[in-house]
């Protein structure tokens, strides 16, 4: 069966109690947590790495992690109303790497429910599709199913991915794509007020590249098993229902399945709203669920929770992925 043929459920605020739903015009908890994270970026950078540059290596690269949960919220209407006031508060890419337009961009085309771990219209796919597979080299498929594992995919999965990322919008500027290149374009003087930073602050670069890819790291916690081969949409999304401090790094978006159902609903709400209906979205997502993230590293550090070929794939082939 292919695997999105059939739609998700429509989500939004229907059937939410009120408190849950985007009423306030400012959500100071976001705010207040956007204040928190420069400081703590601010902190990571300067006295930390004076009084112990490990310190300010770890500090830096939590910070750049909770930017990033930060900057997902900002992409779906938080804390403000005005989005132009949310992509400012996020400006700064503390990762460097990743342009905000361009994660805006293919995450919310990865929110087309139906289209969930489609190898082809799912940006943050991890799949690939089984005709593509069998015509990689060797050396490929092994960094890839290493990359499978959670070891893998914390080790070497930010330089696997962002070398695909970066191929794939270098193939679509060449195509004449307007809107990744505008991307990239703004990318630059985000990247560049950090480099500013890091040119007064006593941290070096190389140490701050190195925090880059820890909190990289991190996040492929995260996004490690956030979805899975099903043939039924609603059935392809994780809860993981963890409240320590990967939870709270994450934003609580370990609550997967609740953040795709109500992307509108702001992070600091979903704990409530997922244990006055727990029953209704493990229903809803087959069972997909983790009682912690410790019970995903006994399970996964070394061994693959699934192939990287598409198990259920019979689409189409759109040529080398």
């Amino acid at each position: 069966m292919r695997p999105h043929s059939q739609a998700a459920a429509p989500t939004g605020t229907a059937g939410l109690p009120p408190k849950t739903r985007q009423d306030a015009r400012v959500e100071w908890p976001t705010l207040g947590l956007l204040a928190l994270c420069y400081g703590l970026w601010i902190f990571g950078t300067t006295a930390a790495s004076v009084l112990a540059l490990p310190l300010g290596i770890v500090v830096t690269a939590l910070a750049i992690a909770l930017h990033s949960s930060l900057c997902h919220e900002a992409l779906h209407g938080h804390p403000f109303r005005s989005r132009l006031l949310n992509e400012t508060l996020v400006f700064p890419c503390l990762c460097l790497v990743i342009p905000y337009v361009r994660f805006r961009d293919t995450h919310l085309a990865h929110h087309r429910e139906e289209y969930l771990t489609d190898p082809y219209d799912d940006p943050e796919a991890n799949y690939l599709d089984p005709a593509v597979w069998a015509r990689l080299p060797r050396s490929v498929r092994l960094v890839l199913r290493l990359n499978n594992t959670l070891a893998g995919r914390m080790l070497i999965g930010p330089l696997v991915a962002q070398v695909m990322f970066l191929h794939s919008d270098w193939q679509a500027i060449r195509a004449g794509d307007r809107a990744v290149r505008k991307a990239w374009l703004w990318h630059v003087p985000a990247v560049a007020l950090v480099f500013v930073w890091l040119w007064f602050a006593p941290m070096p670069v190389w140490a701050y590249l190195l925090a880059v890819w820890l909190g990289l790291a991190v996040l492929k916690i995260r996004t490690f098993l956030e979805h899975r081969a099903h043939e039924r949409a609603s059935g392809r999304t994780v809860v993981i229902e963890d409240r320590g401090p990967l939870a709270l790094l994450f934003l609580n978006n370990n609550l997967h399945v609740v953040h795709h159902m109500h992307p509108e609903v702001p992070w600091y709400q979903l704990p409530a709203l997922y244990a006055a209906r727990r029953d209704h979205y493990l229903r809803r997502n087959d069972g997909y669920v983790y009682r912690s993230y410790a019970e995903i590293f006994r399970a996964h550090l070394w061994r693959a929770k699934d192939p990287v070929p598409h198990p259920l794939w019979q689409g189409r082939s759109h040529g080398d992925a």
